[in-house]
């Protein structure tokens, strides 16, 4: 058919244009002791995971698609007082697949720019990553005011297709105030809620967030 145009994987556009992302191979995640939902015990595995030699960055197109890596992935958790950060994602945002979710973290991906330009290497330690946190959520959000932060679980939900090739690393921020606005068109509804309020959204969460959600008494002690 000479109107039919097929064109090579090679020549497809990539979804994700000159991005590399943190990952560690699935095996030493499986070495480590793989799990199914959240882990209390994050620095069982962080001392391994963000040493150099176990982590590397990979084009975040191959990424998305192969089970035998896992992206590190920050996710983080606000909370003021007895309420917590819930947002919905919008269609703009750039995991298509959680998009019309409830959302209680906010989170992305660790890049190749998180490292020093002056010292680049294809690895990542503790304060390369912690730099990628802070700039995801400078990115995503703006917060007015002090805040303390910690590393607080890990999340891994290999039940569907998203969650086969991610592993959260949840942080948990503790706000002296609501003063927090969205810095990012695809972070909707942007409010506080208290748990009550939360449970009542709870079945229109990302996976992440209902394992997070029904953990928060373990989380939180």
């Amino acid at each position: 058919d000479r109107g039919l145009k097929l064109q090579s994987p090679r020549m497809a556009k990539k979804k994700y244009e000159d991005e590399n992302v943190l990952v560690i191979s699935r095996d030493l995640f499986d070495e480590l002791g793989s799990f199914q939902g959240l882990s209390l015990e994050p620095w069982s595995y962080l001392g391994a995971i963000l040493a150099p030699a176990n982590n590397y960055f990979l084009d975040r197109n191959e990424a998305e698609d192969d089970p035998s890596h896992k992206q590190i992935i920050p996710y983080v958790i606000f909370q003021a007082g007895d309420k917590y950060l819930h947002y919905v994602r919008g269609a703009k945002g750039g995991e298509k697949r959680l998009a019309s979710k409830g959302s209680l973290g906010i989170g992305g991906h660790v890049n190749d720019t998180d490292v020093d330009p002056e010292n680049r290497a294809e690895t990542v330690d503790k304060v390369t990553y912690t730099k990628g946190v802070e700039r995801e959520i400078r990115e995503e959000l703006k917060i007015v005011g002090p805040y303390t932060q910690r590393i607080v679980a890990l999340i891994n939900d290999d039940s569907n297709a998203v969650g086969k090739v991610h592993l959260g690393v949840v942080h948990l921020i503790q706000l002296e105030s609501e003063n927090v606005k969205a810095n990012e068109a695809s972070i909707e509804k942007l409010e506080f809620l208290d748990v009550e309020e939360l449970t009542k959204l709870r079945k229109k969460m990302e996976s992440w967030s209902q394992i997070c959600f029904d953990g928060f008494i373990g989380l939180l002690e």
